[in-house]
């Protein structure tokens, strides 16, 4: 997009972007225009096909989607200055598709007031580091100190559908959002996915209390008009503060084991994985990876030393778990549950690291991150709208807008058009809009066009994309590439 006045450069480009443009893609995910280069972190995986219309041999092609997930209790602590080791972004190669971060975060109710008028510091931080790599806030969802955000690479948001969230509270018998979960479901290139957030009683004595509010969780958190109403009819990933703890074994014993890196004897003890995973059967068919770090809690504050004051004793409270669907038997050895949870409806979960992060010391938590890939037989799916653009924006007679409707998407006024700068952080993150409004006349129509009006354009020049944004369904439904 070029300011309105300036004279245009030569470029290499020409005609619109759209079917014909890039025959297979059309304009559902971006590629770099070969006139200019474009950062790394913006290329799509051009390998993956994530977003190829397909033909009918395309249904035999599997996909795969790498799902970077993060707990961390930082309780009333303030976000650290940085963050880019915990993302991975210092050492990632791009592959990312998605982002879920959940923060326990301060709960006070002044904190609580002002985060709700105000973006809250820690969904703050993350957009600003994620928004300059391609990633867009999906959705977010807050109950008291539990925080949950789902972000996923721009190219990528047409094909997450259904999104919905829902909270539970189990604290004081279920009135207060101290403790619970939180979760959100989507549809991902049509496979259904929910993230479960909780935070789970604390204390060695209440394994019972955490087994019968993950139970509660599990059957009050229910979604509206999806085929996939219940958390178990997904594909689950169980995460955050689960507060297992390590029996038997004193506070000397268990530091001993941490200090001599026998973990193997912790393991055995601690209360999820070899106690209560074996007999409580709502936990039946989830799979978690070996756990080769340290315990996560309970530490000194600004210190990697386990805690000095109330000798609480270490444990492995902050865990990422995950679950098929039950299609097929879910029981598996113990070897094979750090590696994979095997091909269930020929979906696969792939679990590629599981770690704790030590150079962060504002909590007494240690913040856990779990990298893993989700590989599903491909899915015949184009976006609901496409959208056609010119190349480049000289002039206010260039900001026209050609879009196009699949036949099953439902259609409202309320629709709209923005303008993006690249590296927008969510979909109301827009330069300008313009509506997509819906006339008698459209209803026979396969092609529409709206205008960018000059006060809704920006003054300087730069990459940009347009997002084609549902009232209905609360999401982008069809994105260009960068323009």
């Amino acid at each position: 997009v070029k300011p309105i006045g300036e004279s245009p450069t030569p470029s290499t480009k020409s005609g619109p972007k759209g079917p014909g443009h890039h025959p297979v893609r059309a304009a559902s995910v971006p590629q770099p225009p070969a006139s200019r280069s474009v950062p790394a972190h913006l290329n799509p995986h051009a390998q993956r096909a994530l977003s190829v219309a397909g033909t009918a041999d395309t249904q035999r092609q599997t996909m795969e989607d790498f799902i970077h997930i993060i707990t961390w209790n930082v309780g009333s602590a303030e976000p650290p200055d940085d963050i880019t080791a915990l993302l991975g972004l210092n050492v990632g190669d791009g592959n990312t598709d998605m982002y879920i971060i959940l923060q326990e975060v301060n709960s006070m109710i002044n904190k609580r007031l002002k985060d709700a008028l105000f973006t809250d510091q820690w969904s703050e931080l993350c957009m600003e580091r994620l928004s300059p790599f391609g990633y867009v806030l999906v959705t977010s969802q807050r109950m008291q100190g539990l925080l949950l955000l789902v972000f996923a690479k721009y190219f990528h948001l047409p094909f997450l559908r259904g999104v919905q969230t829902e909270t539970t509270r189990t604290g004081l018998g279920g009135y207060w959002g101290n403790k619970g979960g939180v979760g959100a479901r989507m549809s991902v290139f049509g496979h259904t996915i929910c993230f479960v957030n909780c935070h789970l009683p604390a204390h060695m004595e209440n394994s019972d209390q955490r087994m019968e509010d993950f139970e509660s969780i599990l059957q009050q958190q229910q979604f509206e008009g999806q085929a996939a109403s219940g958390v178990l009819d997904h594909v689950v990933f169980w995460f955050g503060d689960l507060n297992f703890r390590i029996n038997d074994l004193d506070i000397q014993a268990v530091k001993s084991a941490i200090d001599n890196n026998k973990f193997s004897a912790l393991l055995e003890k601690d209360q999820q994985l070899n106690m209560a995973k074996d007999s409580e059967t709502v936990l039946e068919g989830f799979h978690e990876g070996p756990l080769k770090f340290p315990p996560t809690y309970k530490f000194d504050v600004g210190t990697n030393t386990y805690d000095t004051g109330k000798k609480r004793k270490p444990a492995w409270t902050d865990r990422i778990l995950w679950r098929l669907r039950a299609t097929a038997p879910a029981a598996q050895s113990s070897e094979k549950r750090g590696s994979f949870s095997g091909l269930t409806s020929g979906t696969k979960v792939t679990q590629h690291s599981y770690q704790s992060h030590m150079e962060y010391t504002i909590s007494d938590h240690k913040p856990v991150s779990s990298i893993f890939t989700l590989q599903f037989p491909y899915k015949l799916d184009i976006p609901l709208v496409t959208i056609i653009v010119e190349d480049e924006w000289n002039s206010v007679a260039d900001a026209k807008v050609i879009f196009k409707m699949a036949p099953k998407y439902s259609r409202s006024s309320w629709d709209w058009i923005g303008l993006y700068k690249v590296g927008f952080k969510h979909p109301k993150d827009y330069v300008g809009y313009v509506w997509a409004k819906q006339e008698e006349a459209d209803f026979l129509r396969q092609e529409h066009e709206v205008i960018f009006i000059e006060e809704e354009l920006p003054k300087g020049s730069g990459d940009y994309i347009l997002g084609y944004y549902s009232n209905n369904m609360n999401t982008i439904v069809g994105v260009t590439e960068p323009f």
